[in-house]
Formats: C-alpha cells, sequence, structure tokens
C-alpha cells in the first residue's frame, strides 16, 4: 500500500513530476514493484536513470524512439490500449535512457527493483506477444502477454495486459499469490493500472485478505485510476456493460525464477470448471487480432 495506507489511487493523486503516476517501492510501501505513467508532447523526451530497477517502456498510444545503453530502439506503438499489441523496449538496471516522440503519446514504464543485471537493453517486436483467449462466457478475457517467464527475458519483473469485453469479468476467480509454496504458489506484489473505452466507462476492482492478513477494496474504477495489491485474494475486475475495460498487470517479487504462481480462493476455484462447456466470447480478440 502507499504510505497513507491507501490501495485504490484514482487518476491524477499519485503524479510526481513529470509522470502522471508514479508508483515507487518505497511510496507503495512494499519492495520490488513499481510503475510509472509518463505522456509527452510532440517533440518531447525523458530522461530516465533506472538505479535498482530494471523497466520496460510500452506505449499506450503514439510512437518513441528508446536511446540507451548505445542502442536506438524505434517504436511504432499503437493508436490505443484497445486497438493492438504494441512493441517495447527493455531497460535494464544501472542504465541511462532517453524517450523521446515526434508526434507525442502516453508510455508506461513498469519496474522492478533487483540486484540483478544478466540482461541487456534490447527491443521486444509486437509480433512476439503471445496473445491469449482466457476463460469462457462471461468469464472470458484477453490476455497480452509481454514480459513472463517463456515469453521475454527479465531478472523480475512480470508484465501483462488483460482487456475485458463490456460486461465479463476478469481476474476471477479471485486469487492470490502472496506467499512461497513451490509448485503452488509464489510471491508477487501487484499494480494494476485501467483503462476504459468510452468517456464515462467505469468499472469495479475487488481486493480482500485472509483472516490472518486482511485488505478489503471495492474501487469504482475510471481511466487512469490505479490499484495496488500487496497481498490476498484479488478478483473479480469488472467491466460495466457497454464499457470495455483494460488494465496493465505489473509484479515483481522475491523469486530468482520469475514463476507465476496462483491460488484460487476455494470457495470459487469451481466456476473455472464450467469453461469447458461455454464458448469463448465472440468479441474477442481485440483489434487488429479480429
Amino acid at each position: 500500500m502507499t504510505s497513507s495506507g491507501t490501495y485504490h489511487l484514482p487518476k491524477g493523486t499519485s503524479a510526481a513530476g513529470p509522470y502522471d503516476l508514479a508508483i515507487t517501492p518505497e511510496s507503495a510501501g512494499w519492495a520490488y514493484s513499481g510503475l510509472r505513467i509518463l505522456t509527452l508532447k510532440p517533440g518531447g523526451e525523458h530522461a530516465l536513470s533506472t538505479g535498482e530497477n530494471e523497466f520496460l517502456v510500452l506505449p499506450l498510444n503514439g510512437g518513441c524512439t528508446v536511446a540507451v545503453d548505445g542502442h536506438s530502439f524505434e517504436l511504432g506503438g499503437r493508436t490505443d490500449v484497445f486497438s493492438a499489441v504494441t512493441d517495447f523496449a527493455y531497460l535494464p538496471r544501472e542504465s541511462q535512457a532517453v524517450i523521446s516522440s515526434a508526434d507525442g503519446g502516453t508510455y508506461a514504464l513498469p519496474s522492478a527493483r533487483t540486484e540483478q543485471g544478466g540482461h541487456p537493453a534490447r527491443y521486444g517486436r509486437k509480433e512476439d506477444v503471445p496473445v491469449e483467449l482466457r476463460g469462457a462466457g462471461a468469464c472470458s478475457r484477453q490476455v497480452n502477454n509481454y514480459c513472463l517467464p517463456g515469453t521475454f527475458d527479465a531478472e523480475q519483473l512480470l508484465v501483462c495486459e488483460v482487456l475485458t469485453p463490456g460486461g465479463n469479468w476478469s481476474s476471477y476467480p479471485p486469487h492470490k499469490h502472496d506467499e512461497v509454496r513451490p509448485g503452488v504458489e509464489s510471491e508477487l506484489e501487484e499494480i494494476y493500472h485501467f483503462q476504459v473505452a468510452g468517456e464515462n466507462g467505469f468499472g469495479y476492482q475487488r481486493v480482500y485478505g485472509t483472516d490472518e492478513r486482511p485488505i478489503d477494496v471495492l474501487a469504482e474504477i475510471r481511466s487512469g485510476d490505479t490499484v495496488l495489491i500487496p497481498h490476498g485474494w484479488h478478483g473479480p475486475s469488472i467491466a460495466a456493460p457497454g464499457y470495455d475495460l483494460y488494465y496493465l498487470n505489473v509484479m515483481a517479487g522475491p523469486g530468482q525464477d520469475r514463476a507465476w504462481l496462483i491460488c484460487d480462493d476455494p470457495a470459487h476455484g469451481w466456476v473455472r470448471d464450467t469453461w469447458a462447456s461455454q464458448d469463448v466470447d465472440d468479441r474477442l480478440p481485440f483489434g487488429e487480432h479480429r
């Protein structure tokens, strides 16, 4: 949670300096995960020192040029998060980068605190991003797997996007990943950053804890909002009918193997078994993948 004890961060409430959103391990009150949202005007640029963190540069809208460690990566980007997956860049710890854009845009900068530094700066092609359709029926959603084990190598950072058609539920059944249980569950701090299609679009996010570690969040979500999940069951993420829902997932934890192992709430895990008899929502996939 933030130093003020807040888990739901409405748009604009956690801006700092050049960033529309600035979450560091220190500001969140945890140890690893971070996220910054950067908007550049046409012709603008921003210098980023990664320090003890590894980063992605992930366009939400618009393209950009990323200069880092003697490399220059041209990111084509996208029109918006519902239109396509995007290419991206990886920035190692202890790097100096400059992000610039001729036409302007908004860029997510997910990060993870790490003591490792074995992976070099490099470019991630959008064609190599696995797009997964998960769930079925009213639990159908699309997952863009940018930086996960088996999709893109990093030290401790895990990043994906989830797109949910209006009226559907995602991050469901509720699940958690807040303790180390080899082969069953891994310890990961998580950030959800939301966009909602439509001028008045909204959704809801639920987070709740165990008896030993209580947490209780039921937040109405609008574009630009963020929810921190230090522990506990999280889900559902509910897209209001008529309004498609997007969220960027940023995760990191102490495990050097970057394992993403989850445990369903046993009260609701049976829902997964119902998907075999249902079709995937025909509104998926979004954008260019249709």
